[in-house]
This record gives C-alpha cells, structure tokens and sequence, in this order.
C-alpha cells in the first residue's frame, strides 16, 4: 500500500481579533442592589413552593403503604420514591442558597455604594 501525500498544506484560519465594545460592555454591567433583592425574593419564593411540594409528596408517599408483591417490587418502590422526595428536595436547597446568596451580595452592593457616597 502507498501512501498518498497532500500537495497543498491546509492551514485552519483563525481569527484572534477580539472586540473591544464586547469586552466593555461585559465588564461595565454594574449590579444594582434592587436587582440582587428581586431575585432573592423570587429565588425565595420558588424555594418556599418546592418546599411545600417536598412535604406535600413526603405526606403522599407516607400515607401510602408499599405495594405487596415481591422484594424486587418493594425496592423499586422505595428507590422511586426516595429519588422523587430527594430531586425535589436539592431543587428546594438550591433556590433556597440562591436566595441567600443574592440577598447577601445586595447587602454588600449596598454597603459599598453607601461608602462611595459618603466617602466622596
């Protein structure tokens, strides 16, 4: 077998020239503090709902008895419901540490546009 060689090299063309407006823009965005406050309360808000929802489908599941069958069945059924009663559960946390967080960077925002104002 031979092998056939390119005649012609191919270089890939790559374009390093990056915008200048687009790096600006990005880096000016300032944070306002009612911003961090709104998605808080909205943050909180869906995690106080997915609370509700996590102790309304742990009350379902604990008010119904596992089905009677084989142990095979009775495992499914508690590995359903324990991932059903947990992905609810880490979706409450996570909006609830959302909340949190962005409750504690409006504070912060607000901490330093008080120091600016009063120290100029």
């Amino acid at each position: 077998m031979s092998e056939s060689t390119p005649t012609e090299s191919v270089e890939p063309v790559v374009d390093l020239k990056v915008d200048d407006k687009t790096e600006n823009n990005s880096a000016q965005k300032e944070v306002k503090p009612w911003q961090c406050f709104t998605g808080a309360a909205i943050s909180g808000s869906l995690s106080y709902l997915l609370y509700l929802l996590t102790s309304s489908i742990s009350a379902t599941f604990a008010a119904k008895p596992f089905p009677q069958g084989n142990a095979f069945t009775l495992r499914i059924a508690a590995a359903v419901r324990t991932l059903v009663v947990s992905s609810v559960s880490l979706g409450t946390f996570v909006f609830g540490i959302v909340a949190l967080g962005l409750f504690l960077l409006g504070i912060q925002v607000t901490i330093q546009m008080l120091k600016k104002r009063f120290s100029s």
